[in-house]
């Protein structure tokens, strides 16, 4: 497949949410349809991108990482959509990260030159991948992460069958007690820094962690983790420093998820005896969401005077499907359409049959249940008695991962829902 078409793929009606008697269409020729989701020319359930809401965070994030005197590396798994890949590069991202090779490979096909696995990476069949995509163009970078003298025996083995191969660039992690991989103190993580120094497989250029497992949006609590973590990295990276053990002209700092973020960013740029490139690795800022992830940015917002932040972006639109009772309507959406690992959709507007112009939802409505095809919307009131069948109900999200990750393709829309663009996904 070429650059072109993995950018501008065609979308057809085998995509969930694309017109069913529409011919086959690149992604470039859907904004000039003149579809729109309140007109009904989309089939429903279907997952919405808002244009301008998503533009806003885009500049936002780098504009912050830029005034922190960091740089921004997305966090792709979020949406592993090449289009926004390419969107966040264009607008200044030192590169992207990903989770796994598999991810690396959509990351390096949208264009990305600098790449970072945040994870453990030790498989022969990632490692060879790795090596491949090095040797297909020599100004390309992935790194990725390392946290065990194991992990580092593995690599080494594979180094061992493969004597031409180029040492990789591996950032040392760092990690808490109870939480997931990392080194949990000082003394363990100099010990693997010597180790990584040493070897001849690998190069040690920085060190990471990732900070985001347990925040809660109370920053008190959410200050003090912060801060034993960053404390850490600082240490590990001040020590390596002065020992020699960096293997790099300049050192990579790493961290940040998408809820704080701000709580890392005077670590990232902390001062060594070489310089150093912080990277925030942010994934859900794009569309952000109306659950986790606003109250999230409410507590940033609060600490930073930042203002609104960033704004909620994703929405899923449904059609009520049956009122079988008071009280109770069913949408024709489930959990193959919207994420409900946090907490259950967010009810936000309601657009009668026949109507274009959607009304705010009563703050009484909730979604008590998502079934795989069908969401429970309760509710009282005249406006929910009035609920008929064919009536268009927009839901908020609360996690974007897990909403983007359910759709091949969502298109992008307007303020009055007019399609516009739309992306991809590879998941």
């Amino acid at each position: 497949m070429s650059v072109a078409d993995f950018l501008d793929p065609l979308i057809d009606s085998s995509f969930k949410g694309f017109p069913h008697s529409s011919p086959a269409l690149r992604r470039s020729q859907i904004g000039s349809q003149g579809w729109n989701v309140l007109r009904g020319d989309l089939p429903l359930p279907l997952a919405v991108i808002r244009l301008e809401p998503m533009r806003r965070n885009l500049g936002w994030m780098q504009d912050f990482a830029k005034a922190h005197g960091l740089g921004l590396a997305p966090h792709g798994k979020t949406s592993m959509s090449p289009q926004l890949f390419r969107q966040q590069l264009d607008a200044g991202a030192w590169g992207m990260t990903v989770a796994n090779v598999t991810q690396l490979r959509v990351a390096i096909a949208a264009g990305a030159q600098r790449c970072l696995i945040a994870n453990q990476v030790f498989a022969a069949i990632d490692l060879q991948c790795i090596e491949d995509l090095l040797q297909s163009q020599s100004e390309r970078r992935v790194v990725f992460l390392v946290d065990s003298i194991d992990q580092l025996g593995l690599i080494e083995a594979w180094r061992q069958a493969h004597p031409d191969a180029q040492a990789f660039e591996v950032l040392l992690e760092i990690g808490v007690p109870g939480g997931r991989t990392g080194c949990r103190e000082l003394t363990q993580a100099l010990e693997l820094a010597s180790r990584l120094h040493a070897s001849a497989a690998v190069r040690l250029v920085g060190i990471e962690c990732y900070e985001g497992l347990a925040s809660s949006g109370n920053t008190e609590q959410d200050q003090a983790y912060a801060r034993r973590l960053m404390d850490l990295l600082m240490a590990v990276a001040k020590a390596c420093d002065e020992q020699e053990l960096f293997d790099s002209s300049e050192v990579l700092l790493s961290a940040g998820g998408s809820a704080i973020f701000d709580l890392v960013t005077s670590a990232l740029a902390t001062a060594l005896g070489r310089p150093v490139q912080g990277l925030l690795r942010s994934g859900c800022y794009l569309t952000s969401d109306q659950g986790n992830y606003k109250r999230m940015m409410s507590a940033v917002a609060a600490r930073t005077g930042c203002g609104a932040g960033l704004e909620a972006a994703m929405e899923v639109w449904a059609r009520v499907q049956s009122c079988p009772e008071p009280g109770l309507a069913i949408l024709a959406v489930g959990k193959r359409d919207i994420s409900y690992d946090l907490e259950m959709p967010i009810p936000l507007l309601h657009c009668r049959r026949g109507s274009t112009e959607p009304s705010a939802a009563p703050a009484d409505w909730k979604i008590s249940a998502l079934n795989d095809q069908h969401a429970y919307l309760r509710g009282s009131g005249a406006q929910h008695a009035a609920l008929q069948v064919g009536d268009l109900i927009c839901l908020g999200i609360s996690h974007p991962c897990t909403t983007f990750d359910k759709w091949r393709w969502m298109p992008l829309v307007d303020e009055d829902y007019k399609v516009c663009d739309a992306i991809v996904t590879y998941f």
